[in-house]
This record gives structure tokens, sequence and C-alpha cells, in this order.
């Protein structure tokens, strides 16, 4: 269901900092952050390595963002990894991530994705479609918490990250 008074659009080249800014306060209090969810976003933009960068706006500026960026599971291509998703704090528990989460997984259909992963809370993610599943891994990551929504034929293996994300170790 949309989110009333909230559009969702691609970035431009103009969002940027506003971008950083949302990221950064959106994560400035969360447990499981790395503090480096914004130098991310920057880094995939700055290498051509963002497949979508999707913003939901409404009436008090942006409220959300999505990124989604080229992953590998095993062998597999094809997939998409999401995250960071960042929703500003006074926005947070309206739907906005939904919306954002439920347009980036219709696009990445269309567009041909083979599927997506993410690391995240499988109960908020679950709603989408998500799973985990032992035999996906993210060194470092608890096996419950990698998630994946297979759209053609399911893949099995090492997620192999853009190296912005820094886990390339």
């Amino acid at each position: 269901m949309p989110v009333p008074g909230l559009t969702l659009r691609d970035e431009t080249l103009e969002d940027a900092e506003a971008i950083r800014r949302l990221i950064t306060e959106a994560f400035r209090d969360a447990a499981h952050s790395s503090g480096t969810e914004a130098q991310i976003v920057d880094d995939l933009r700055a290498a051509g390595a963002l497949t979508l960068s999707l913003l939901a706006e409404g009436d008090d500026g942006i409220a959300g963002h999505l990124a989604a960026s080229p992953v590998r599971i095993g062998e597999a291509p094809g997939w998409s990894g999401i995250g960071p998703v960042a929703v500003r704090p006074d926005r947070q528990s309206q739907g906005v991530a939904s919306a954002l989460m439920k347009a980036a997984l219709a696009r990445l259909r269309a567009e041909g994705a083979q599927g997506a992963v993410l690391v995240g809370d499988p109960a908020y993610y679950g709603r989408f479609g998500f799973a985990a599943d032992p035999r996906i891994v993210v060194p470092g990551i608890p096996a419950g918490y990698v998630l994946a929504l297979p759209f053609a034929q399911p893949a099995y293996g090492r997620v192999r990250y853009h190296p912005a994300f820094g886990l390339e170790n």
C-alpha cells in the first residue's frame, strides 16, 4: 500500500549530500551500525555500482533511501544486494522502508535480477519473502541474518559484495 504524500524516485546527482545526511542520521543510534553506511553508498556511486538508488520523498523532504548493488552468491551472477536501507528517524514506523522495499523488489524483478540478498532482521524482512538459508554465507555475519529472496533459481555459497562494503578480508 502506498504511503500517502510519499513519492518514490531515483536519485539525481544533486541528491548525494542529502542522501549522505539521511543515512548518517538514520544509523546514528542503531546498535547494528558500522558507522560506514553513508560512505558505502558514496563509494558504490563513485564506482558506478549502484544498481538502484531509490528515494522516498515527502512534503518535508527526503524521508528514506534504499541502495542496491550487484552481488554474486557462490558462482551465480545476476543477484542484487540490498542495503543500506535508511529512513529518517522522525519518519520511521510509517511505512517508508516498506514502500521502498516493495518498489525496489519490483524494479529488480522487472530488470531481470536473479534475486536479492541482504543482511537484516528476519522478522522484518520476512514479510517481503526474504528467508535465511545456512547455505548462503556472509563471513562474520550470523547465518540467521543473511536473507535471500530468489526470483528465479536459488543460489548458494558465499555472498560477494562490492569492495565498498569492506567485507573482502
